[in-house]
C-alpha cells in the first residue's frame, strides 16, 4: 500500500490528533482517537467513518498492524507514516503501540432507539469517572443491552480513557448523549418502559426480584450522589445486598451485577 510520510511536529494532521485529547476540540471537530492495535482493528471492521491513520515505521512490521493497514487501504483511508517523536505528540497513551486512527463521532437521538419490542436500556446519570463509563459500556455490550442513554453531566464518551476502557464496545451499541431528565422520562413513557434505579436503600427490592424481561431501562447514578431524586421518584428502586463492612459498590461493578441478572432473566 502507498503511505505518505509526515516528519514535522507542526503538520496540521499531527496538531489535530494532539488536540483530540481535549473535549472542546473533539466536539468542534466531531472526531476522536482510537489508539492501539485492538481498537484500530475494531474501528476498521466497523461502519464508522475514519478520517486518517498515523503509524510508526516500526509498527508497520507487526502482522496485526499490517492487516489493519490493508483494511484501511481497502476503505481508501489515508495512512501517514511518522517517526516516533511525531507519533508521541499525537498520541495520548503512555506506552504507544504505534498505530492510531482519527475517527468520526456518531450521534444518535432517543427517536433512533426503536429497534426491539422488549428493549433493555442502560441509563447513566452523571457518571464522572472515564474508567467507570468505559467499563459499563463494555459490560452493556457483552450483556446484549439495546442501547445506552447518557444524561447531562456524564463524562464525554469519546474521551481517550473512556474509549480505551470500552475496549471497542463503543462501535457496537447506539449511545445517546447529553439527554435531559425530562426528555428521557418522556421517551420512557412513550416506550412504556419499566424504570429501575439502583439505590443504597435496603427498604427497596433486591435487584434479582425486578422483572427485566419486560421493556426496561436500568438507571445507574453518579459515583458520589447516586441517581437523582426525580429519577428515583419515577423508578422502582433496586439494591444489591452487601454482607461485609463495605458501604457501597463501585458503579461499574454494580452495573455488571444487575445487567447480568437481566441477562439471566431475558435468556
Amino acid at each position: 500500500m502507498h503511505m505518505q510520510h509526515i516528519d514535522s511536529l507542526q503538520n496540521p494532521k499531527i496538531k489535530l490528533a494532539a488536540q483530540l485529547a481535549k473535549r472542546g476540540p473533539r466536539e468542534k471537530a466531531g472526531l476522536f482517537l482510537a489508539e492501539g492495535v485492538r481498537l484500530a482493528e475494531m474501528a476498521a471492521a466497523s461502519d464508522w467513518g475514519i478520517d486518517y491513520a498515523l503509524v510508526t515505521e516500526q509498527a508497520t512490521g507487526e502482522p496485526r498492524t499490517a492487516a489493519v493497514l490493508a483494511q484501511l487501504a481497502a476503505r481508501d483511508v489515508p495512512v501517514f507514516c511518522v517517526p516516533p517523536k511525531v507519533y508521541e505528540k499525537a498520541s495520548c497513551t503512555e506506552t504507544p503501540q504505534g498505530l492510531l486512527l482519527v475517527v468520526h463521532q456518531k450521534s444518535w437521538h432517543l427517536d433512533d432507539l426503536t429497534a426491539e419490542t422488549q428493549p433493555c436500556y442502560v441509563v447513566l446519570d452523571r457518571i464522572q469517572d472515564p474508567g467507570n463509563l468505559g467499563t459499563i459500556l463494555r459490560t452493556a455490550d457483552a450483556a446484549g443491552m439495546t442501547g445506552l442513554v447518557l444524561l447531562k453531566g456524564t463524562v464525554d464518551v469519546y474521551s481517550p480513557k473512556v474509549v480505551r476502557a470500552a475496549m471497542g464496545s463503543l462501535f457496537h451499541l447506539p449511545i445517546v448523549t447529553d439527554v435531559t431528565e425530562t426528555a428521557f422520562l418522556t421517551f420512557a413513557g412513550r416506550q412504556q418502559l419499566c424504570l429501575y434505579a439502583t439505590a443504597l436503600d435496603a427498604t427497596t427490592q433486591p435487584y434479582h426480584t425486578a422483572h427485566f424481561h419486560a421493556a426496561s431501562a436500568i438507571i445507574f447514578g453518579n459515583e458520589g450522589q447516586g441517581v437523582s431524586k426525580r429519577l428515583l421518584a419515577a423508578s422502582e428502586k433496586l439494591y444489591i445486598p452487601m454482607y461485609g463492612g463495605a458501604e457501597s459498590l463501585n458503579v461499574a461493578v454494580s452495573s455488571a451485577i444487575v445487567l447480568y441478572e437481566a441477562v439471566r432473566q431475558r435468556h
